[in-house]
């Protein structure tokens, strides 16, 4: 990823901008493509089962309730600067939110959006990969370090 957004940049002439004027809601929804797209890799690798299978493994760990028990874990790990985002983005004035999920667990996850999309602008895959990681596993939402979700392996 980290080379990704440099790569993006150029190809497409993308000059950088100012991340301060990036609002918390435009954040959280970069932040959203970069939780997802690592969620779905690890759920992906190294099996052969059906889109379903796949589709629910993934969507128990992106959902906002879950994004809340990650961000909830995590919190003590972040920089001031990456407490400051994740608050921004939790406190942002969203007149959507999902049916699914009760207005606090997507607030939760909206800061939680808004801190991995702030960080994918830097650049700080690594950091963004340390604190997802720390994140599943702390909850349990990881079942080991091979990957393994429990919806897998029930579904």
């Amino acid at each position: 990823m980290e080379e990704s957004i440099s790569a993006i940049r150029s190809t497409f002439g993308i000059a950088e901008r100012d991340i301060r004027t990036y609002s918390p809601l435009t954040l959280a929804f970069l932040g959203d493509g970069v939780f997802e797209i690592v969620i779905r890799s690890i759920v992906v690798a190294g099996r052969n089962v059906s889109p379903s299978r796949l589709h629910n493994a993934s969507a128990h760990i992106v959902k906002a309730e879950s994004q809340r028990k990650i961000t909830e874990a995590i919190e003590p790990l972040l920089s001031d600067d990456e407490a400051d985002i994740l608050r921004r983005g939790r406190n942002a004035k969203s007149y959507t939110h999902s049916k699914n999920a009760s207005v606090s667990d997507y607030r939760m996850a909206t800061g939680f959006e808004a801190l991995l999309g702030y960080l994918y602008l830097l650049g700080k895959d690594e950091r963004i990969l340390f604190l997802i990681k720390q994140g599943l596993e702390l909850t349990g939402l990881f079942k080991d370090h091979t990957g393994e979700f429990e919806e897998i392996n029930h579904a």
